[in-house]
């Protein structure tokens, strides 16, 4: 069958373009990397990409198909066509360079700042573990078992790409960085826990910078799931801060409290404890005072809160929850 392909073209600091590529008797089990070797190779030479083992392994070949960061190496010219139905005689498909990451040519982007956001959460095993022992470092099957799904991740840079706290907060890291962090803190070699969470928890630069749009784990090729890894962070954050210690500390436990006493948010109480820090935040206190008023002016204030139904069930939900996060936190016994 016949395939356009239309690619964003762009050179440092110049305005994009699209330029068009008809392939014939393309399969459907094709790749889209084929198809861009096909083009590079039959068409146009200078077209710019990067690619190196074609499985799925290295993370090379990163790129926006059709608005969706993945591999080139790993879509078919099928699942592409199953993803969006396309409404015209010749499909198709629109190739696009990552996003969060300047551009230097074409699809090729600038990943500088991803592997400095990297190096920022000190993704090693720490200094005072590598120290090497008289004898090895033993793991058991089921601490080893926690590093499995975050040591999938190849770097590719899709979550980055498609992340919306990178895209609006330049301080944030990304769910690559965080990912790595948890692999971190859940390896029982590792001797710098209290020290990496202490870090992961700062500001909005680490895991309080996440707005859980789940666009990195939607987008990520072998399912290591960032936004699951961010979650891991955070829980294992929160029992070691009190709701005084920041604004993001507090909506997490306050949010929590809420719904536990009532069944869900009183909203009255929530922007007072939040963001008044238990009345103590005169200046926070301060600064709901307009969108109290308007609040009241469209009256849309409200003046009493009702439990919703069910709260008891509710209650025994989260404790059970918190009991078993409490549980799964403290590693097993290993005896050698």
């Amino acid at each position: 069958m016949q395939v356009l392909f239309k690619v964003l073209r762009q050179q440092i600091q110049a305005a994009p373009t699209v330029q068009s590529y008809t392939l014939d008797h393309v399969q459907p089990g094709d790749t889209i990397l084929t198809c861009l070797n096909r083009i590079k190779w039959e068409q146009d030479g200078t077209l710019a990409f990067r690619k190196n083992c074609r499985n799925v392994i290295c993370g090379s070949c990163g790129m926006r198909i059709n608005g969706r960061s993945a591999l080139a190496c790993k879509e078919t010219i099928r699942q592409e066509l199953e993803r969006q139905p396309q409404s015209t005689d010749i499909p198709e498909l629109v190739i696009a360079p990552m996003g969060n990451m300047p551009v230097i040519k074409d699809l090729v982007v600038d990943m500088q700042r991803f592997w400095d956001n990297l190096e920022a959460v000190d993704p090693y095993v720490s200094t005072e573990a590598r120290s090497i022992p008289e004898r090895e470092f033993l793991q058991s099957p089921q601490e080893r078992a926690q590093l499995d799904q975050t040591g999938n991740c190849i770097l590719c840079g899709a979550c980055y790409s498609e992340c919306n706290a990178r895209e609006v907060n330049p301080d944030f890291v990304g769910p690559h960085a965080l990912a790595k962090a948890q692999r971190m803190v859940a390896d029982s070699r590792d001797r710098a826990t209290e020290a990496r969470l202490e870090q992961y928890g700062q500001g909005t630069q680490g895991v309080w910078g996440c707005t859980r749009c789940y666009m990195c784990n939607s987008v990520c090729p072998l399912q290591v799931a960032p936004l699951d890894q961010i979650g891991h962070l955070k829980q294992r954050i929160l029992p070691r801060k009190q709701a005084a210690d920041s604004r993001s500390i507090r909506h997490r436990k306050v949010m929590v409290d809420l719904v536990k006493q009532g069944g869900w948010i009183d909203e009255r109480k929530f922007g007072l404890m939040v963001v008044g820090n238990y009345f103590r935040d005169v200046r926070g206190l301060l600064s709901l005072v307009p969108l109290g008023l308007r609040m009241v002016a469209s009256r849309k204030f409200p003046l009493s809160f009702e439990a919703s139904a069910g709260v008891e069930e509710v209650r025994s939900l989260i404790e059970a929850v918190q009991q078993q996060e409490a549980q799964a936190a403290v590693p097993e016994p290993w005896i050698s």
